[in-house]
């Protein structure tokens, strides 16, 4: 999955006329523009759907094993391939034994917490460089979103799967390799905010002033680029779950006994044929609800940021 259409959308709805972002950040009516968007993203149902999804998922996976404990390290393959509802399994066993429920959980963790780190990790990146392309000045800009271009056309998965294999898969080294290759939209999208925002009044008078580019990088545009950091974020924490997802399905994921969705999946589709349906649809279920709540997340946030332009 990639940002696609979603994000670009936010580069001719978040942008607005210059008197839009004629005020500084802390500017009066500041605190009453955030309350009008929290609004207004709360109604849109779909929104509000994907926000109680994501904190159901969350639930369920970190306060989940707090209440129903499962041995999620040791193998029990006497214990292999039990129907739901079988032996005090819910959700059965999967073919190495594990509890498939407390399996779900424990590969929620994963999937939840690699997606997250990522998806923060790559905003992070993509805005500084984005600021720094659109601040910098014509030359600078074109050889540094030259480069993001160049990026942009390799297909992402390849890349992961190359990557992955490189570094020994753990949580942390997930993390690095997905934020690596999912920066490049986050930063096309700043880079276009701030070449709006370096002409502005107030930046204008800023840099009269004396102040420095720092300054002015981190008072100034990164603080008026906010709303589509957050909305490209939300984006990218379902692309770094889905590939995660993928990683895992293809056996480059983390290795048992850790869990994951998509290794769950991988795993199960072995017994496609042999009617053990319980292996394959609860992971493949999650992963399509979690990517689906992030994205619905993220359509209001666009929507409910874009509102408060318009209004501006």
């Amino acid at each position: 999955m990639s940002i696609g259409a979603d994000l670009v959308d936010l580069t001719t709805g978040m942008r607005g006329s210059d008197a839009e972002g004629g005020a500084p950040p802390g500017a009066t009516g500041a605190v009453s523009g955030w309350r009008r968007t929290a609004l207004t993203f709360a109604q849109n149902r779909l929104a509000l759907v994907g926000v109680a999804l994501l904190l159901l998922i969350v639930l369920f996976s970190f306060v989940g094993p707090l209440v129903y404990h499962t041995d999620q390290v040791r193998t029990n393959f006497a214990q292999a391939d039990l129907a739901p509802g079988t032996d005090g399994h819910p959700l059965g066993t999967d073919s190495s034994g594990y509890d498939v429920l407390g399996r779900l959980m424990a590969g929620g963790q994963t999937s939840l917490i690699v997606g997250f780190a990522a998806a923060a990790l790559a905003a992070l990146v993509g805005s500084i460089y984005g600021a720094i392309a659109g601040f910098a000045g014509k030359a600078a800009d074109t050889v540094l979103m030259r480069f993001v271009d160049g990026c942009l056309s390799i297909p992402q998965l390849l890349v992961v799967i190359i990557l992955a294999t490189i570094f020994i898969p753990s949580r942390f080294s997930l993390v690095i390799v997905i934020a690596a290759i999912s920066w490049f939209p986050t930063a096309r999208l700043v880079r276009g905010e701030a070449l709006r925002i370096v002409r502005l009044d107030y930046v204008e008078a800023s840099k009269s002033a004396g102040s420095r580019g720092r300054w002015i990088l981190f008072r100034h545009i990164l603080p008026n680029s906010i709303g589509v950091i957050v909305v490209s974020a939300t984006f990218q924490v379902a692309t770094a779950i889905l590939l995660v997802a993928s990683l895992s399905f293809l056996g480059l994921g983390i290795p048992p006994p850790a869990a994951s969705w998509g290794g769950m999946l991988s795993t199960g589709l072995q017994y496609i044929y042999d009617g053990y349906w319980w292996m394959i649809y609860p992971a493949g279920l999650l992963i399509v609800l979690t990517i689906m709540a992030c994205n619905f997340i993220g359509d209001g946030l666009r929507d409910a940021f874009e509102a408060r332009l318009q209004r501006r």
